[in-house]
């Protein structure tokens, strides 16, 4: 019975928690356009900053997207709220819904997670739900079908954490049981929503998993992009990579964190992929910055994704599945 309950719990929570996001819906053309910039960076009052805002101004300016998802480390300086506004202003200021996820780095100057999600929420075309007391809540994203008339695809928008908490263990947080019950809570309701159907659906967050240093060592794995640092993940492996690919909606997790890292790498049949780097010199990095770009396509199990420079270059463009997928090279057409 307690179970039954904590399940109905959950399902009210997820249908309030993607209150903020019916606005989202695939266009006429049957596409959904995903900027995601990770890894700001932002410091008031440091001129190698001021290139991460010309980045957000380009990359926009040239991509006109449906929706734009920050993947943490936004801000590097305080006052915290005074940085964080000059970033997000410049975001809303595009008037497109965004969404600010926290990386490690987020809450070291001066304000709590708490309060800088409560800003972010203040800031015009923000649409992060309300937390109802919680610390920094995660919450799913709805994306409607073309015409309205229904859901046609998710996005899970999770808290990565910073450090761990068991300094016998150390190194980077971890995402935790209660977050991957949250998961398999979600990815249930929107299964029954779609008619016993996984939902197609992507995941962000800051830190990447292990699963993201595992697939890129696969010596016959298909990679796009570069890979200049080994990942950074947690040293301990919860689970949230197993519950995504059993749950089966999940086509792609896209995260940051690694700055000369950009590459996406395919691992039991998900795809795992970062962020482009998106700062200017107020942290390492030896990637020229820029952004990625996901493109879903309704009533597929299929997307683009490609990265967009500041300077206006698109490289590295491959379509999920087919892209990572190798053919039969003895059913190819005869050559002319």
């Amino acid at each position: 019975m307690k179970r039954k309950f904590t399940l109905m719990l959950a399902l009210l929570l997820g249908f309030y928690t993607m209150s903020n996001a019916l606005t989202l819906k695939f266009n006429s053309n049957g596409e959904f356009k995903i900027v995601q910039f990770t890894d700001v960076h932002y410091q008031i009052n440091n001129p190698h900053a001021a290139i991460a805002l010309k980045c957000i101004d380009e990359v926009l300016t040239k991509e006109h997207p449906d929706l734009i998802v920050l993947t943490g480390d936004v801000i590097y300086s305080s006052p915290a709220d005074k940085t964080l506004r000059v970033v997000l202003d410049k975001i809303s200021s595009y008037n497109i819904p965004f969404v600010y996820l926290f990386g490690n780095h987020d809450l070291q100057f001066g304000m709590t997670n708490e309060e800088l999600y409560d800003i972010a929420r203040s800031v015009k075309n923000n649409i992060m739900p309300d937390r109802k007391g919680g610390l920094s809540p995660d919450y799913t994203l709805r994306i409607k079908s073309h015409k309205g008339n229904r859901d046609a695809a998710v996005l899970y928008c999770m808290d990565s954490h910073s450090m761990a908490q068991d300094s016998t263990i150390g190194g980077y947080a971890w995402l935790t049981h209660d977050q991957i019950d949250w998961y398999r809570m979600q990815n249930a309701q929107f299964t029954a929503l779609n008619g016993g159907k996984p939902m197609p659906a992507l995941a962000f967050f800051h830190i990447p998993l292990i699963e993201y240093r595992m697939a890129a060592t696969i010596e016959d794995a298909t990679l796009y992009g570069t890979r200049m640092e080994p990942a950074c993940p947690p040293t301990i492996n919860t689970g949230m990579f197993s519950a995504m690919r059993l749950g089966g909606d999940v086509m792609g997790i896209f995260c940051g964190h690694d700055h000369d890292n950009d590459y996406s790498v395919m691992y039991k049949n998900i795809l795992l992929a970062y962020g482009r780097f998106s700062g200017g010199n107020t942290e390492y990095n030896h990637l020229s910055n820029g952004a990625r770009i996901i493109v879903l396509k309704e009533g597929k199990r299929s997307f683009d994704t490609y990265i967009r420079l500041r300077k206006g270059d698109v490289i590295d463009r491959t379509t999920y599945p087919d892209s990572y997928v190798k053919d039969d090279w003895q059913k190819r057409p005869v050559e002319q």
